[in-house]
């Protein structure tokens, strides 16, 4: 079993810590992650990794070359949302920024990168301390965007896996409202894959007060949300999981004016292709189905972004990597999981590099708070990913984080000893 260094938290957890408040008091949205890449790449150049930033825009690649044996790839994503901060912690965020519509907003770490990024730079320190415990190569990763499902692919694209070492495997976690330092795992599919669209609908406007002369986009649209509402549960087979939601539905800027577009923000959720083709060939259908019965003036414009693969953690990798995290932290504080209907964009480091990805969690929360919370079946109302309210305990959710990477990086090096 792989070990922790001792005493690795002497001097570089406080660091960590400090680094931590300070990433998610100054939280950046996808692509504008520049402070945070700066950081990441002073703290891998004083821990003498080979540094290359602006890597797929703002990533940051750190690689420290430790004789032969295999390329591990370890990732963390570093951006934050457009969320209004309301956890009252003294270093809470309130930064706004402008975000790529123009708009200005509100931004904070509402998911957990700035844990994230902050454990992935403690790990990287306690590994390039300890090189006498490993041989082969360490690929460090600090990827953009991921909360637009981006950010993987623009790192592929610019060369990731011909300018760096190719991995033989890649590792990935991720905080969430579990239990603080309990790990979360499982084999095979872990997470959905994510579509976007945005539907522009076309009326045509008028005073609020004749309607019969407009051709109303916001009843049109209303009719929309409902409508896809019932995909789910009417063409959805009820052995599949998917998920449908409209999250975003802007039309018109004053009560007495009836505009001439209306737009709405669709996700879509699914675990497999099939499922996918479904979900996707229904929202454009009732798209212009409720256009036509609309008396739209034209056909709806259907613009889907970039989608977000399943989650795969490759199943004998995964065994291999959860034995090693139970053995540092014990069988009790290992929680098998259900399907997460959240989805991630690391599986693509996998795929377009040809080998194993996997990816666990592990809590943040006080755990009492969450053992009670499911015995009591109010597991859904604890402050989770993307809430306003959602604030990961520093201690021990930090160290826990940073000890999980290390102890499964060691674990990949180890196992490749003859």
């Amino acid at each position: 079993m792989p070990l922790m260094p001792d005493g690795w938290e002497e001097g570089l957890l406080p660091q960590l810590t400090e680094l931590y408040k300070d990433l998610h008091a100054h939280p950046e949205l996808s692509f504008q992650e520049r402070r945070t890449a700066a950081k990441a790449a002073e703290l891998l150049a004083a821990a003498g990794y080979d540094v290359t930033t602006g890597v797929g825009g703002t990533g940051v690649v750190g690689v420290l070359a430790n004789g032969p044996g295999p390329t591990v790839m370890v990732r963390a994503d570093m951006d934050a949302l457009p969320v209004r901060e309301e956890t009252g912690l003294p270093y809470a965020s309130t930064v706004r920024a402008r975000a790529e519509d123009g708009e200005q907003v509100p931004v904070m770490h509402a998911c957990g990168h700035d844990m994230h990024t902050a454990c992935l730079a403690g790990a990287a320190t306690v590994l390039a301390g300890a090189r006498a415990e490993w041989s082969g190569t360490l690929l460090v990763v600090f990827q953009p965007a991921e909360e637009r499902m981006r950010g993987a692919q623009a790192m592929i694209e610019d060369g990731l896996f011909e300018r760096f070492p190719r991995p033989d495997i890649v590792l990935g976690q991720h905080v969430g409202p579990l239990p603080a330092g309990w790990i979360g795992y499982r084999e095979g599919t872990v997470m959905a894959g994510a579509d976007t669209a945005v539907i522009r609908l076309f009326g045509r406007g008028g005073h609020g007060a004749r309607p019969e002369s407009t051709v109303d986009p916001v009843v049109m649209a209303a009719a929309t949300v409902l409508r896809l509402q019932g995909i789910v549960a009417r063409e959805v087979p009820p052995q599949e999981s998917a998920v449908v939601t409209v999250g975003r539905l802007q039309a018109g800027s004053k009560e007495n004016v009836i505009p001439d577009t209306a737009e709405l923000g669709v996700s879509l959720r699914s675990y497999n292709d099939e499922t996918r083709r479904l979900l996707r060939t229904a929202v454009e259908r009732v798209a212009r189905g409720e256009s036509l019965a609309g008396g739209a003036t034209r056909d709806p414009e259907i613009t889907w972004d970039t989608p977000a693969p399943v989650l795969v953690s490759d199943p004998e990798a995964t065994r291999a990597v959860v034995a090693d995290l139970a053995g540092h932290f014990g069988a009790d504080r290992m929680l098998p999981m259900p399907l997460v209907t959240a989805s991630e964009d690391v599986g693509l480091f996998g795929t377009a590099a040809q080998v194993p990805t996997v990816f666990w969690f592990w809590g943040g929360l006080e755990t009492q708070r969450v053992l009670d919370a499911l015995a009591d079946g109010t597991f859904d109302q604890l402050p989770g990913n993307h809430s306003p309210r959602f604030a990961p305990l520093i201690d021990p959710t930090l160290g826990a984080g940073v000890e999980a990477l290390t102890v499964a990086a060691l674990g990949r090096f180890a196992a490749a000893k003859p």
